[in-house]
Formats: C-alpha cells, sequence, structure tokens
C-alpha cells in the first residue's frame, strides 16, 4: 500500500508558497505610458484595424469581392453564375423588348448574383417603373437600396479608420505625442492623407444617406398599395430606423399598433415608441 510522503507534501507547499511570493512582489501598478490616452488609443485601435483589415479583407477573397473571378460564395450559390440567369442574355432580351418585366427582373437577378448592387438597382427600377403594384418588386427594390447602405456606410468606416491612423506618426506610436495627450510635431503625411481622404469619406456617408432615404420611399410606395397590411408598417419603420427619420418611424409603428394591437410584436413596438418619446429630438 502507498504512503502519503509528508516531507514531499510540505516541499510542495513552500515551493507553491515562493512562488505566490514572487508573484505578489511584481508590480502590477499601469505605467506611465499606459496613463496616456493617446498612446494607449493609437496601441489598442492599431489591433482593431489590423483585425478589420483581415476580416474585410478575408471577406473579398471569400465572396470574390474585387477580384473578377469566383469565389467561394459563388461556389457555395451554384458556381460563378452558371446555374442562373446570364446577364449577356438578359440584357439582350431587355435591349429587344424594353417593356418586358420579366427580362428585366432576369437582369436585376443575375446582376445580384453578380454582387453588382448598383446596376441590379437600376434594373430593379425599371421592374418596379413597369409594374407599379407588384409590391414584391418593390420590397426587392427596397432591399436592394439598403444593401446598397450598408455596403457605402462600411467603405466609408474602413476608409476613416486607414486615415486615422495613417502617417509616420504610427510607425513610432508616442513618439510624437506629450504626456498630455498633444502633438509635439504636425505630421505632414497624416494631414495629406486625410485632406485626400475626406471627401472621398463624404461621398460614401451621403451615398449611404440617399439609398437608405430610397429604400423608405420604396416601403412608402408599398405601405400605400397595402395600407391594411400591418407586416409592411413594421418593414418601414425598420427602414425609417436605418435612414434616421424618426417621424416616419414613429407613424410607421403607431400605423402598425392600430392595423395590429394584439400582435407578438406590439410590446416591443409600444417599448420603441416610449423610448423614443423620452429621447430629446435634435
Amino acid at each position: 500500500m502507498a504512503r502519503f510522503d509528508k516531507s514531499s507534501a510540505k516541499s510542495t507547499k513552500q515551493d507553491a508558497a515562493v512562488t505566490n511570493t514572487r508573484r505578489a512582489k511584481k508590480s502590477t501598478a499601469p505605467s506611465i505610458e499606459d496613463t496616456m490616452f493617446f498612446p494607449r488609443l493609437r496601441r489598442h485601435a492599431k489591433w482593431m484595424f489590423v483585425f478589420l483589415a483581415v476580416a474585410l479583407g478575408g471577406g473579398f477573397v471569400l465572396f470574390g469581392v474585387g477580384a473578377g473571378g469566383t469565389g467561394v460564395g459563388d461556389i457555395l450559390r451554384g458556381g460563378g453564375g452558371s446555374g442562373g440567369p446570364s446577364i449577356s442574355d438578359a440584357q439582350k432580351k431587355t435591349s429587344s423588348d424594353p417593356t418586358d418585366v420579366a427580362a428585366w427582373r432576369e437582369l436585376s437577378t443575375a446582376l445580384q448574383s453578380a454582387g453588382q448592387t448598383d446596376e441590379a438597382i437600376k434594373a430593379q427600377t425599371t421592374v418596379a417603373a413597369l409594374a407599379p403594384k407588384d409590391t414584391d418588386a418593390l420590397r426587392e427594390l427596397a432591399s436592394l437600396y439598403l444593401a446598397q447602405a450598408n455596403a457605402k456606410q462600411q467603405e466609408g468606416q474602413l476608409l476613416q479608420i486607414k486615415t486615422a491612423y495613417a502617417g509616420i506618426g504610427q510607425g513610432f506610436p508616442g513618439a510624437f505625442i506629450a504626456p498630455t495627450g498633444q502633438a509635439l510635431l504636425e505630421d505632414t503625411i497624416s494631414s495629406v492623407i486625410k485632406s485626400q481622404n475626406t471627401p472621398r469619406i463624404q461621398e460614401l456617408a451621403s451615398a449611404a444617406q440617399a439609398a437608405a432615404t430610397a429604400s423608405v420611399d420604396s416601403y412608402r410606395r408599398i405601405a400605400t398599395i397595402s395600407p391594411g397590411d400591418p407586416n409592411v408598417q413594421l418593414e418601414l419603420a425598420q427602414a425609417a430606423q436605418q435612414a434616421g427619420d424618426t417621424a416616419t418611424m414613429i407613424l410607421a409603428y403607431r400605423a402598425f399598433l392600430k392595423l395590429a394591437p394584439d400582435d407578438a410584436n406590439a410590446p416591443i413596438v409600444r417599448q420603441q415608441l416610449k423610448q423614443l418619446a423620452a429621447t430629446p429630438s435634435g
């Protein structure tokens, strides 16, 4: 029968005590650099920028964006668009008969499959114009506008990050920053990059806002065609929220409650209205 070795246990406890003592002596106080706001912001935000760049770059490869080739997303959708409508064939049909709604719808679908959202919107706009009472066509158009708004917004945000962390100061974190957080030297490179990118950032922001507003307009048209459908009012409210159109969002939520006061979503909508009422207007 094995016996318990008291001396071994005692030695183990002593070693653990020494280790704990050594750990306790190690200072946990933050360094001076850790207490400085801008160096800390630059150091941590840089890793966030690297993560975003890798994530977005991986997304470009995964879905074939900007590569002009076939990505994994194309394979998952059936491979390079071979199983879906052809853009060239659909364009021939629309050229042959500009009033062919089915041809324009086919072209819109083909462009969406190819990731050409801007061009798909043009084709879907024609579908909605040729079939103004087709709520499915309008709903498709609204969702395309939302996708466009999201894409423009993400592109603008990424460019903002690149602009904020560009220049010589990024190679030497804290080298051009005083302990107070103020710049010691003017970063000329950063200033030039900022002046070059700012107009594009503003352009993307405007495009995103315009697309979100267009989505709201599409849902308004659907609500006019189907005034008794509470789900349309919910969709309109959600689109208005993304567009920052609080007035339209409130009206749509109220219309939803009037049409479906006992709906399962009614309590959530009432809570949203209560929060909006408590939020001071801009």
